[in-house]
Formats: C-alpha cells, structure tokens, sequence
C-alpha cells in the first residue's frame, strides 16, 4: 500500500483513473464539492473505490467541518454550523455546548457514512487569536485551551458514534498565521512558551485516532522548514511533546505555502516522519511522481491506519436518526438567541 491519500477529478472515475488507483493502491481518497452531486452519484462513486481495492474499510475522506468548509450542501445535504456557534454557546452553558457539539458531530457522521465517507478533517483545535488571518477564524472552537479540547472530544466522540474517524488539526497549531496557507508561507516568531497554549488541546486529545500537520514556519523550533516537512518539529514536538501517536497526515500538499514539486514535498514530508502525504488536486503526472518517490508503507503506518478506521462503518440503517439528533442539537445552540 502507498502512504498516500489521492483525490479524485469528478464525480466519477476516469478510465486512467481507475487503472492508476488499482496499481498504486493507495491509503485512500479525499472528495470535494467535485466529486459530490447528489447521494445517489456520491454513494456510487464510493462504492467502486472500495470495490477497487477490496476493503470494506477504506479510508475515504473529505474536509466537512460546518460552515464554510463543507464538501457535501444543500439542498441534497444538510447545513452544520461553524465551530464559532459552539464557541459561543461554551460562554453560555459549557455542558449544553459540549452535548450540542456531539449531536452535531454524531449526526453529520450518519450522513456521512450513509454516503461511503469514512473520516473527516474535523475538528480543529487551533486556537483563535485576534488579529490573526481568518482561514481559521469561525472554524475555531474558542480562544482558550480547555474549552477547545472539551469541545474538541465531544466533537471526536459524536463521530465515532455516527461510525466515521475524526482528524484533529493543525498541529502543531495553525491559529497564529497572518497569513493564508493555501497561498503562501507563514512564520509564527512566538518563544515556546507562548506557544505552549497552541499545544494543550492537542496534549489533551493526544489519544485521537488520526491528526493532520500544518504548513507554518516555527522558528523557535525549526528556522528551515515549516511543520510538515520538519524531522524536529514531527519527533519532538507532535510525536513527543504532544504525545500524539496517531496516524499523522500532512495537510495537503499542493498548497502554495510549500515550495518544489509536487513529489519533492511527498519525499520530504514522509521523510520527516509524517505517515501519510495529503495530494487534493486529482493531477495525474502529480500522483504518479508520488508513487515515484514513496516507499510502499510501513509496518507502523499500516498499524495506524487500520486502528483510525477500526470503528468506522458504512451504515445506511440509522439515517432516519438524524431528524432527532438536529433537533436537539439545536434546542441547545437556542440558548444562546434565549441569552441574548
């Protein structure tokens, strides 16, 4: 198997696809508003990946946090709120926060797996900081440590309820940047005792299943290479100070913020100790220089792999769970307008 997540171009397989995917076997996939339709065309095209490979327990993936990072909207699929409303909500009534952040998370995964997806890039437990760039903004779930990681487990918990593995991001924190990763590099110039309050919430949810790099510069711990491309930063700060032992993926790698091409930054970041390199973008001369410059994957990795997705189901049977689980969900977030 290859240490490898590839997207795909459309909201089905080509012929060149096909025969590619079958040959480099893949870790998985990750789909976007690209491959998404309507349930129908969606749960199809999931169905062949996994046909493709024989595993009932791929690993097939999308970015679906609420908000404005969503992959799979209306009107075929339900809206979910930004992180910000349980954030606020927290302010309020920190358990009915927490219990309405599960539901969210417990119904958004039966929707999901009732489609083939198996895991999704949520949550983030970056913090937000003022004055920062607002690619992480509402996706946030608070300002302040301990809130996040609450906010954070329940989120976790609600998935793995709904039967599909969630990814904790960025680390080793991505709430600072000024600037926007998918379009350039930023360096974060705080000591490493500011920076320990980036770090709580994933010390706290150390335990999860899965969890995702990010491209930021972080002089105070490596002044060459940004996060996922960084030996120092994966082994002393993720793996150790961090304590994640997790599968780790790198956020994606076609993002402008990494510079050289496309399997350049593949070999680098698998060399820096990430397990699985992220390629979005469906290029096909991209993911065959992948399979170029990997080696096939690691008894480690493989171990890691198959416990993230040792929960994860297909399940068509409990959709009709959903309605109940939105209501209550929103009941809570009605606290906040009752506070108001």
């Amino acid at each position: 198997m290859l240490p490898a997540i590839f997207g795909c171009s459309g909201p089905e397989l080509t012929p060149d696809e096909r025969a590619f995917f079958r040959d480099a076997d893949p870790a998985g996939y990750i789909l976007f508003g690209r491959n998404c339709l309507d349930p129908e065309q969606l749960r199809r095209l999931t169905d062949e990946l996994r046909d493709l490979h024989g595993r009932e327990r791929l690993l097939i993936s999308m970015d679906q946090e609420g908000g404005r990072v969503a992959r799979m909207r209306p009107p075929h699929w339900s809206e979910y709120p930004a992180g910000q409303a349980f954030a606020d909500l927290y302010q309020l009534a920190p358990a009915s926060a927490i219990q309405a952040a599960r539901l969210n998370a417990e119904a958004m995964a039966l929707e999901l797996s009732a489609m083939g997806i198996t895991v999704t890039y949520h949550p983030s437990l970056d913090l937000r900081q003022e004055g920062a760039h607002d690619v992480i903004g509402d996706r946030a779930l608070g300002t302040e440590p301990m809130q996040i990681a609450a906010l954070g487990r329940a989120i976790l918990d609600g998935l793995e309820a709904g039967g599909v593995c969630g990814c904790i991001k960025h680390m080793p924190g991505h709430g600072r940047t000024t600037v926007d990763t998918h379009k350039e590099m930023p360096t974060v110039h705080e000591s490493a005792e500011e920076l320990a309050n980036d770090l709580a919430p994933f010390q706290k949810l150390s335990k999860a299943r899965m969890g995702m790099t990010g491209h930021l510069l972080f002089p105070v711990w490596d002044g060459d290479n940004p996060a996922t491309l960084s030996p120092v930063i994966v082994r002393e700060i993720i793996r150790e100070a961090i304590g994640f032992d997790g599968l780790l993926l790198t956020d994606d790698i076609d993002m402008e913020a990494l510079n050289g091409s496309i399997p350049e930054r593949a070999r680098k970041a698998h060399a820096a100790g990430c397990d699985i390199v992220l390629n979005c973008w469906a290029k096909m001369d991209d993911m065959q220089g992948i399979c170029d410059v990997l080696p096939a994957m690691s008894p480690e990795t493989t171990a890691r792999l198959d416990r993230a997705l040792e929960l994860t189901r297909i399940d068509d049977e409990r959709s009709g769970e959903r309605t109940e689980l939105l209501a209550q969900r929103d009941a809570l977030l009605a606290l906040r307008k009752d506070a108001a």
